[in-house]
């Protein structure tokens, strides 16, 4: 999962909720637990859900909803979000219950249970606070219930029994029959009622797993299909104001995703790819943890409505690559705790450096590689990455935080798997690239791993650092040992030096309103309720061309007043200027008018980044030039 304020991506893998020993239940039923959900029943903003387990043969049985799911490193306590649980018999009467805790029931005379019932109310409307570690479900793993929207992660609605970790599941899901539906579960049929307003859509399940990994959306939806390559991609995007399309996405998507196929190689399989999108008006009871949760074929993703229609493709380039990346690892390559993912309580692999660090390394890599961005703005997207890494603890191993994640002080420092843990990534694809005269890379490397375990096959945690320097060589082995499952901070200049890079001043790119990283090229007087441009504006390469002068005052933005009561909302405004655009200023200095009426081009700041060595050697030039364009 991948947050980009917080930014949390990953992958929902593999098995359900423990081992695959049978069970003397499991057995016992020999049809599928009939679950349904009706969105045309909606009480209280609760969906009512049933389920029908079969006949069981014990006194008493235990049914649960997940604490935590896979892909999103905290808990999520499912439970809390159901209401009038019953447990009744064949005979329409309830049955004992005993709520365990947050998300476990037990149902006394088991025997006789024919169905439980129970309303289901949704997360976003009770968000607070997006993001990693809340009291809520991240947003992109947390479930809608409005009457244009459902966002259906199934894990919010479907729980399971502790005897039937290994049956099947049949599905209905009830709404208005103008609604769209997307879901990537197996689609058995669909029947319209008698009245023509409502239609039931079957799906089926082969196990719990299948549940928590195939999220549905219904509503008034805008969807777009279309081919990359043999892949079905389905665009499926909820746009409470319909600024934004999928279509206006469809083009984004097809090019990001042609690009990454063509940087996987063979090692991408599936036939079809959902994407949802859900995009928040960022009101009281809008979902406010932006970014996205990766199924096996899937991702949900979460983004801000009043983004505009450039900076949300940022977004979805950004998030959602990251997010289909993830088909690599853990999909391809995981350990036993994905493989045997234990949906109450679960154990974590030490190998999150890889998971999500090498995940958002591709994600990034891949733009550079398959020529989507220069080179400059991938070494400065990897200078940021090295600056913001540093605001979490530098000297954590990433082994132990990784294996202890739920905990305190680890929990707080989950976050820097996508900084560090992304350029734990690029060191080994430099060494890798090294050491083989450029010949082998990460990517070769997690090819490698998934040719040797691949999908159905979990390594032995404890073993994968001494096998992948047993497939690579020792100063991979050595990297690996001092400084992922070591404390030792990595000198990053010393593995960039290896590609003939340095750090350096240089110009970066950067908007109209900031003169580099945060420095905004504006102030205000409080007495006089005015807005001027400070002197770091003359860093802005841009408006130093137009002659602007440190305390010229801004009287008007294309004929739009500007003063410190409504400087938030104009400002703002020129975060969505682009270049190419026409616009007006009018200024004041020294007491007199000055207008500029010009066409926006490109600006500029002086900023220390990444940059190529002068001093370069050839033998640096030919290692970077493997790494960067293979």
């Amino acid at each position: 999962m991948k947050n980009y304020f917080a930014i949390l991506g990953l992958s929902i893998v593999l098995v359900g909720c423990g081992s695959v020993k049978t069970n003397v239940d499991d057995l016992a039923v020999s049809h599928p637990i009939e679950t349904a959900l009706d969105l045309t029943a909606v009480n209280n903003d609760r969906v009512p859900v049933t389920i029908n387990p079969g006949r069981f043969t014990t006194e008493t049985v235990t049914y649960r909803l997940p604490r935590v799911v896979q892909g999103t490193y905290s808990i999520g306590d499912y439970g809390k979000y159901i209401d009038d649980f019953k447990a009744l018999d064949y005979d329409g009467n309830e049955l004992a219950t005993t709520k365990v805790d947050d998300n476990t029931w037990t149902i006394a005379d088991a025997e006789k249970l024919d169905k439980l019932q129970y309303y289901v109310n949704d997360t976003f409307d009770i968000e607070s606070v997006g993001g990693i570690g809340g009291e809520e479900p991240f947003s992109p793993a947390g479930t809608n219930i409005e009457d244009e929207n459902f966002v259906l992660n199934l894990h919010g609605f479907i729980g399971y029994f502790d005897s039937l970790k290994n049956a099947q599941y049949a599905v209905d899901v009830t709404a208005p029959s103008d609604f769209i539906r997307t879901s990537a579960l197996e689609d058995k049929g669909t029947t319209l009622s008698e009245d023509g307003k409502s239609m039931t859509t079957s799906y089926f399940g082969q196990r719990y797993f299948d549940i928590t990994d195939n999220p549905m959306m219904y509503g008034k939806l805008d969807v777009e299909e279309f081919m990359v390559g043999d892949i079905k991609i389905v665009l499926s995007l909820y746009s409470p104001t319909k600024k934004h399309t999928a279509e206006s996405l469809k083009e984004t998507v097809f090019k990001m995703m042609e690009a990454q196929k063509r940087y996987l190689g063979d090692i991408n399989s599936t036939p079809r790819y959902d994407i949802y999108l859900y995009l928040s008006r960022g009101g009281q009871n809008d979902p406010k943890g932006y970014g996205a949760l990766e199924h096996q074929t899937s991702t949900v993703g979460v983004f801000a409505e009043d983004e505009s229609p450039e900076s949300l493709k940022e977004s979805v380039i950004d998030v959602i690559a990251h997010e289909f990346f993830h088909i690599v690892t853990p999909l391809s390559v995981h350990s036993e705790d994905v493989h045997y993912f234990d949906y109450n309580t679960p154990t974590f692999s030490k190998h999150l450096w890889m998971y999500e660090g090498v995940t958002e390394y591709f994600a990034q890599h891949f733009q550079v590689y398959e020529g989507l961005i220069e080179n400059n703005k991938f070494y400065n997207t990897l200078y940021s990455k090295i600056n913001t890494s540093k605001r979490w603890d530098d000297a954590m191993s990433f082994t132990i935080m990784s294996e202890n994640v739920l905990n305190e002080p680890y929990a707080t420092n989950y976050y820097n798997v996508y900084y560090k843990g992304a350029l734990i990534g690029m060191c080994i694809d430099i060494l890798m690239r090294k050491e083989s005269d450029g010949n082998r890379s990460m990517l070769s490397l997690m090819k490698e791993l998934s040719a040797k375990y691949g999908g159905n096959k979990p390594f032995e945690d404890d073993k994968l650092i001494a096998e992948i320097t047993a497939m690579t060589y020792p100063s991979v082995g050595e990297f690996l040992k001092t400084h992922v499952q070591g404390d030792l901070p990595i000198n990053y200049k010393d593995y960039l030096a290896l590609v003939g890079l340095t750090f350096g001043e240089t110009d970066m790119e950067t908007n109209y309103i900031f003169a580099g990283e945060q420095n905004i090229i504006f102030d205000g007087d409080q007495l006089k309720g005015t807005i001027f441009f400070s002197p770091m504006a003359l860093n802005n390469s841009f408006w130093k061309a137009q002659g602007i002068v440190a305390g010229d005052v801004i009287k008007k933005v294309n004929g739009r007043e500007l003063t410190l009561f409504n400087a938030n909302d104009v400002i703002s405004g020129m975060f969505e200027w682009k270049e190419g655009q026409e616009i007006i200023m009018d200024l004041e200095r020294d007491g007199k008018p000055i207008e500029i009426m010009t066409t926006l081009t490109k600006a500029y700041a002086p900023s220390e980044s990444i940059i190529e060595d002068e001093n370069v050697t050839e033998a640096q030039k030919a290692v970077r030039a493997a790494w960067l364009k293979g």
